[in-house]
């Protein structure tokens, strides 16, 4: 197949975002082919990405091939060099990873596979899911068996308090066998991750996430073995296997979380997954739960774990995406469809 056109586009989201991202949120690409099949990505990065498609990767694209795996992996390798004067991170590997992610889905709608089987995987797996948000109750109501706590920056005596009763919330409703996790989102700084480890040891966090700025490697790596059997987890805001190259020389995480939408999309991914079984580190992908990151943990040797972003019980999330794997009894299964099997809901494109 020849490449045709290449267009992105920042979604018509009916749920303002706060902070930073209402207009750095994710994006839309669309990659069309001279046999009349088109594919669909998902990237980041936001109207800022969206010009960096149409301004500049879009060129380097039209006419190029795409028949193999080989083909995706050679155009990922050209666009990100084109964009090394401004990007190797960042919005540029975020839109990137947009393209990337349409390529694969036109690959298998052209080949009538599922993005997996592209992948090397045989079969689709269920795959345990866990819930991010603060509503345990409601968490538990929908059969997870595995639970991300969100707690900010501890200023008092009472945040560590606050931290362990949202622990006991969590372990109340979804049992002592569940999965218990913490994100603080690069709020806490050593002494805090410290004291919190000391104070939830009783409720067998298996996580801690993004505790530490993604810049302070060194810092990451001398806390890591000090908050034991609580693992060191991170990763969502590094980009590429050239970021993890350096994360695996520091030895800084436990846990690698790549956000398939961000990090360079799939190809990246993969790259990823190779170097972290190479220096023994566990890979959980960020926002593994949805239909990207789903097809790389049924093909790959990701930890079969994927986060869904549910918030609360009196929030839904937009539908962009229609057909997407729903969770049954706190799992989820990729579906067997070609590419990702997902149909875009125009009704926030147009």
């Amino acid at each position: 197949m020849k490449i045709t056109d290449v267009r992105a586009v920042y979604p018509n989201y009916r749920q303002p975002l706060g902070g930073w991202r209402p207009y750095l949120w994710q994006i839309v690409v669309r990659v069309e082919t001279d046999a009349g099949i088109t594919g669909y990505g998902y990237g980041g990065g936001g109207v800022a990405s969206v010009e960096v498609v149409n301004r500049h990767l879009r060129e380097l694209l039209l006419d190029e091939r795409c028949d193999s795996p080989t083909d995706i992996e050679r155009l990922w390798d050209k666009l990100y060099t084109a964009s090394i004067p401004y990007g190797r991170g960042g919005i540029a590997v975020m839109a990137l990873s947009g393209i990337d992610l349409a390529l694969w889905d036109l690959l298998g709608r052209a080949e009538r596979q599922p993005v997996y089987a592209l992948l090397g995987g045989s079969s689709a797996p269920r795959i345990r899911a866990y819930a991010s948000g603060n509503d345990p109750e409601w968490f538990a109501e929908q059969g997870f068996s595995a639970h991300k706590v969100s707690c900010g920056r501890p200023a008092h005596a009472g945040d560590y308090e606050r931290a362990a009763a949202m622990a006991d919330e969590s372990r109340r409703y979804l049992g002592a066998d569940a999965l218990l996790m913490f994100d603080c989102y690069m709020a806490w700084d050593a002494a805090a991750t410290l004291k919190m480890a000391h104070t939830l040891a009783p409720y067998d966090i298996y996580w801690f996430e993004d505790t530490l700025t993604p810049d302070d490697l060194d810092g990451l790596a001398q806390l890591r073995p000090q908050i034991k059997p609580i693992q060191l987890a991170g990763g969502e805001h590094d980009f590429t296997h050239h970021r993890f190259a350096a994360i695996a020389a520091a030895g800084a995480l436990d846990i690698w979380q790549p956000d398939v939408t961000w990090c360079g999309g799939v190809t990246a991914t993969r790259r990823i997954i190779a170097q972290a079984q190479a220096a023994g580190a566990t890979v959980v992908l960020h926002r593994g739960g949805e239909p990207w990151g789903l097809h790389v943990i049924a093909a790959t040797e990701c930890e079969k774990l994927g986060e869904l972003v549910l918030g609360n019980r009196h929030r839904a999330p937009e539908a962009l995406w229609l057909d997407a794997p729903q969770t049954e009894n706190g799992y989820l299964t990729p579906t067997d469809a070609p590419g990702f099997g997902l149909r875009l809901n125009k009704e926030l494109v147009d």
